[in-house]
């Protein structure tokens, strides 16, 4: 009697434990990937032109903040650090690395003009044994079907081969992404912003021109991500998403101010200090922006948005093409 009650308990059960080893859907769990940008602590020199404001213990809350949201992937896109060949610049950093990975967080990293300056063989050695899997003419990670292209900008520190090379595979990669069935969204990054109001380093043409123009044709890629400007901005042109991201901890730069000025989108946003968090929803990404508040005692959410919403692309930005937009 008790055998028999046994086997009818197991039976009534079947159904539940077969639906518990089911796959997920395919969108009922999306993998978070944070970006960060230009987490160096700031130079002297630098500081004789832009103000500190506690630079390296924001740096410092941004890591923490990123290691306790726990998610699948982390980018750094360049400007780790202010020397790269100078291995005590690199000690905050590796922690924070070590503690990403040993919580199984995926890392990577492009170079930044930073990580290569004054010795570049000395601080692309330095790079490389922290994200091994960097490749100086570019390379991709995969994070839930979203594909991160990672391009290095440093293009006065590449030879015309490489930087050729450089462009060929670009481009390449990025019409096979666009034919793969396992890829629903791409994201391109590089330190240099083709774009930015910041009037410290402006508008980088030589990105707008070896970057862009396949970054727009691309059918799949939604976002173009950067750092190098110390703001948060973001852009539309051509219908597509830019976004700048330098607020890991460098000195804040000043934005223009003046007439012929980009189109920003999120020109009411301007923390000192932010990173940014990226969902897949379907073939989409939804994008957040995370601040430090200014008191250092907490975190907020900012400018958020999912790429080819409707109500972002009739913006100024995206239909005045005189508004210092380019066109392709």
């Amino acid at each position: 009697m008790m055998k028999s009650k046994l086997i009818l308990l197991l039976v009534a059960a079947m159904p539940f434990a077969v639906q518990s080893q089911l796959p997920a859907t395919e969108n009922a769990v999306s993998k978070e990937m944070d970006f960060i940008s230009d987490t160096q602590q700031p130079m002297l020199v630098e500081k004789i032109i832009l103000k500190p404001t506690h630079n390296k213990k924001a740096t410092s809350l941004l890591f923490s903040q990123i290691k306790s949201a726990k998610p699948q992937s982390v980018y750094m896109l360049g400007d780790v650090v202010s020397l790269g060949f100078n291995n005590r610049k690199w000690k905050r950093v590796d922690a924070f690395l070590d503690s990403c990975r040993s919580g199984k967080t995926t890392v990577c990293g492009l170079l930044g003009n930073h990580d290569v300056m004054g010795r570049l063989k000395k601080g692309e050695r330095n790079f490389d044994k922290r994200f091994p899997d960097n490749v100086r003419t570019g390379y991709v990670s995969v994070t839930d079907s979203v594909a991160v292209i990672l391009l290095n900008s440093n293009f006065k520190k590449l030879s015309g081969t490489d930087n050729q090379k450089q462009i060929n595979w670009y481009k390449a990669e990025l019409n096979k992404l666009d034919t793969s069935e396992a890829i629903k969204a791409i994201i391109v990054t590089c330190h240099h912003a083709p774009y930015t109001n910041s009037i410290i380093v402006g508008s980088n043409t030589s990105v707008q021109q070896n970057f862009v123009p396949a970054f727009i044709s691309s059918k799949k890629a939604k976002l173009f991500i950067t750092g190098h400007a110390h703001d948060f901005e973001h852009f539309k042109v051509q219908g597509k998403d830019f976004l700048v991201i330098g607020g890991g901890g460098g000195l804040h730069q000043p934005l223009s101010n003046s007439a012929d000025k980009l189109a920003d989108l999120a020109s009411e946003y301007k923390p000192l200090f932010h990173y940014l968090s990226v969902k897949r929803t379907g073939d989409d990404l939804s994008v957040t922006s995370h601040f430090l508040s200014n008191d250092f005692k907490g975190f907020g959410t900012g400018h958020s948005f999912i790429t080819n919403q409707p109500e972002f692309t009739a913006t100024k930005s995206d239909s005045n093409k005189n508004n210092n937009q380019p066109t392709f």
